[in-house]
């Protein structure tokens, strides 16, 4: 880390300075926050102790939960702390902690929702064979070959990031340690980094989108030649809520990453951030409960069961 005593600290500038507007966020933010987390916390626990719940398809929907709960809080709860307090100083390594976990965190959920996609497919394409192929020991290997290829792709980009150097600019023009804001105030030479992060980004995205594409086209060609609309709706639903979490994460984030950075990009890139950072953590473990027929009767039998407990 050259030059690390020059920068010890850093300035998030946040999403706008207007006091009203601020406490509109916190609000908003506290609220989204709380019920990710409340969300994403019944799942977890639905998954766990309902055996109807033990396939592999809500392995993979447990540990995006427990994924979904790490990345919204690395990145939101100190955000609420700057709008609460006013403080708007991070320190280099606390900064530095909060870049790399809420990319770790994050891109591992593409690859988780690619190899989701792969197990709808496994499941309806292939269903005389789905508990062969998708054994608990295959599940677990996917799901660490998630980690894996994560690991590999940003641990060479966070030395490379960690390396630059920073003059006279320590204001982040973001409310999270972003790195794209973090090259921009560097006085080091970002050319080859700003290359090789779109480069990294792109691969990830259209990677997984591109399986995901593939899954979904071989389902849904398998699904139009059932003879029955009954268990063509079915499998339908069963791919639904994927779909639609699928939709809104690339939807965004293809917004961010893929666009050139362009300093008057940045405000836009910050709004969309905050959508991802904070609505899709919410609203995706309800999208798959509520479109979950199994899902919601594991919840009405949980709340049963604690009703006439205490009875």
């Amino acid at each position: 880390m050259r030059n690390h005593t020059a920068i010890t600290t850093f300035i998030l500038l946040g999403l706008t300075d207007d006091p009203n507007l601020q406490i509109l966020l916190f609000v908003f933010l506290l609220i989204t926050y709380m019920l990710s987390i409340i969300g994403n916390l019944i799942i977890l626990l639905l998954t766990s102790v309902d055996s109807r719940l033990k396939t592999p398809m809500y392995y993979f929907l447990q540990n995006f939960s427990i994924l979904e709960i790490l990345f919204t809080s690395v990145t939101i709860p100190r955000f609420i702390y700057s709008l609460a307090t006013g403080d708007q100083t991070i320190a280099y390594y606390t900064c530095a902690f909060q870049l790399f976990f809420g990319y770790l965190f994050g891109v591992t959920e593409f690859f988780l929702l690619a190899t989701m996609s792969y197990d709808r497919y496994v499941a309806i394409c292939k269903p005389l064979h789905y508990m062969t192929i998708m054994s608990h020991r295959v599940c677990k290997r996917l799901y660490s070959f998630c980690w894996f290829i994560t690991l590999l792709i940003l641990i060479p980009l966070f030395i490379l990031v960690m390396g630059l150097e920073f003059c006279d600019c320590n204001a982040l023009d973001h409310f999270i340690c972003d790195a794209n804001a973090f090259i921009s105030i560097s006085c080091s030479n970002t050319q080859f980094l700003e290359k090789l992060v779109m480069i990294c980004a792109a691969f990830i995205l259209i990677a997984t989108l591109m399986f995901v594409v593939w899954s979904y086209t071989c389902i849904i060609q398998t699904i139009l030649r059932f003879p029955s609309a009954q268990q063509r709706k079915k499998a339908f639903s069963t791919c639904s809520s994927h779909m639609i979490v699928v939709s809104i994460t690339y939807g965004s984030l293809f917004f961010i990453y893929i666009k050139p950075t362009a300093k008057d990009e940045m405000s836009i890139n910050k709004g969309v951030t905050l959508l991802a950072t904070s609505i899709s953590p919410m609203i995706n473990p309800f999208i798959y409960s509520l479109r979950n027929k199994q899902v919601i009767q594991a919840f009405n039998d949980l709340v049963k069961k604690l009703l006439f407990s205490r009875h």
